[in-house]
C-alpha cells in the first residue's frame, strides 16, 4: 500500500505551520557496548567449545605419565535474520505536496526503525536470558541453559554466570558477582582468572550504578570507609545504560573472557529506491542481515534483581 494524498491531507492544504513526529533523536549503537561484531559470508556461524585438560597429576617415580583427552563440549549457533521494511509514495502526493520533500523526511524515519529494529534485537538476549524465563521462550546458550544460569553444565560439574540468590544492585551483590566471576572455572575446572570489565545497566538502574561507581566511600552508610570496587578498579569501563533492557532492576558484567557475547555482520545496511512504471508510486527499501548471541557464558555475567 503506497503513502497517498489521503493519508497526507494536512499537507496539500496551505497554511500549515510545522510537521512534526518524525524529529525524535533515538538510542543508537547501544548493541555496540555489550558486543564484539564480526563479518560473515554465511547463512549461519557456528562456534564451538573445547575443553581443555584437567589438573595435571602427581607422577610416581618409577610410574607411567597419565595422559588426558580433549573434547568439543557444546556448539553455538547464529543464524542470520534478514532485517527489512519498505514504503512506497504515490507520484500525486510528491507532486501535490506544499511543504517539504516527502522522500527525505519519510527515508529519515525508515533509518530510524531499521536502528531501533537492531537495538531491541541486541537486547533480547540478555532480556531473555534471565532466570526466570521459561525454557521455551528463553534465549539459551550452546548448553543448553539459559544465558544466565547457575548450572551451566561443564564436564567437571557446573559453573555460574549469575548470583544464587538474585539481588538488586547495590553494593553488596556486586561485590559478590565480581567474586563469582573470579571464581569461574573453565570445562575441566580450572581457574580462569576472569575479571568484570564493564557494567551494563537499564535507564532505571543508572543512578544506583552512579553511586556505586563514583563515589568515593561506601553508598548507604554512615561509615568512613572507601568504596572498594571503585578503589581498586574492579569495573575499569564504568557502567554504560542500555534503554532496551525491559528488566528495571536488571544489571549485567561483561567480563574479559574472550569469545563472548558476539554479533555477526552479514550483510551491512544498504537501502534503495525505484520508480514504477505503471502506477508512478515511488518505493524505498532499507535491508540488512546480521545476528546476534552468545559464544562462551562466562563473557558476561546477568542478575535479574530481587
Amino acid at each position: 500500500m503506497a503513502i497517498s494524498r489521503a493519508q497526507l491531507v494536512k499537507e496539500l492544504e496551505p497554511g500549515l505551520n510545522a510537521l512534526f513526529g518524525l524529529e525524535y533523536k533515538r538510542y543508537e549503537n547501544q548493541h555496540a557496548e555489550i558486543y564484539v561484531t564480526e563479518s560473515s559470508d554465511r547463512a549461519f556461524e557456528e562456534e564451538v567449545m573445547l575443553s581443555g585438560f584437567a589438573n595435571a597429576d602427581v607422577k610416581a617415580e618409577g610410574q607411567g605419565i597419565s595422559y588426558d583427552e580433549a573434547q568439543e563440549t557444546y556448539t553455538a549457533r547464529y543464524t542470520m535474520e534478514t532485517i527489512a521494511l519498505a514504503f512506497a509514495i504515490t507520484e500525486e502526493a510528491i507532486e501535490d505536496n506544499l511543504y517539504d520533500r516527502l522522500s527525505s523526511r519519510y527515508t529519515k524515519a525508515l533509518a530510524r526503525s531499521m536502528s531501533n529494529a537492531k537495538e531491541v534485537k541486541g537486547a533480547a538476549p540478555l532480556n531473555n536470558g534471565l532466570p526466570s524465563i521459561a525454557a521455551a521462550s528463553a534465549f539459551q546458550t550452546g548448553d543448553g541453559s539459559n544465558l544466565f544460569a547457575t548450572s551451566h553444565a561443564t564436564i567437571a560439574g557446573t559453573v555460574s554466570n549469575t548470583l544464587a540468590t538474585q539481588a538488586d544492585l547495590n553494593e553488596t551483590s556486586l561485590e559478590q558477582a565480581l567474586i563469582d566471576i573470579a571464581a569461574m572455572t573453565d570445562e575441566r575446572g580450572l581457574r580462569i582468572a576472569a575479571k568484570g570489565v564493564k557494567m551494563i545497566v537499564p535507564s532505571a538502574n543508572q543512578f544506583n550504578a552512579e553511586r556505586l561507581m563514583k563515589s568515593q566511600g561506601r553508598t548507604g552508610t554512615a561509615d568512613n570507609d572507601i568504596n572498594a570496587i571503585n578503589s581498586m578498579g574492579m569495573i575499569p569501563q564504568g557502567y554504560r545504560v542500555n534503554n532496551f533492557l525491559t528488566d528495571a532492576d536488571s544489571w549485567y558484567v561483561i567480563t574479559d573472557v574472550p569469545n563472548g557475547m558476539k554479533m555477526f555482520s552479514r550483510t551491512p545496511l544498504t537501502t534503495s529506491m525505484e520508480g514504477d512504471f505503471d502506477t508512478g508510486n515511488v518505493r524505498y527499501k532499507a535491508r540488512e542481515r546480521y545476528a546476534f548471541g552468545a559464544s562462551d557464558f562466562r563473557g558476561i555475567f546477568g542478575v535479574e534483581g530481587a
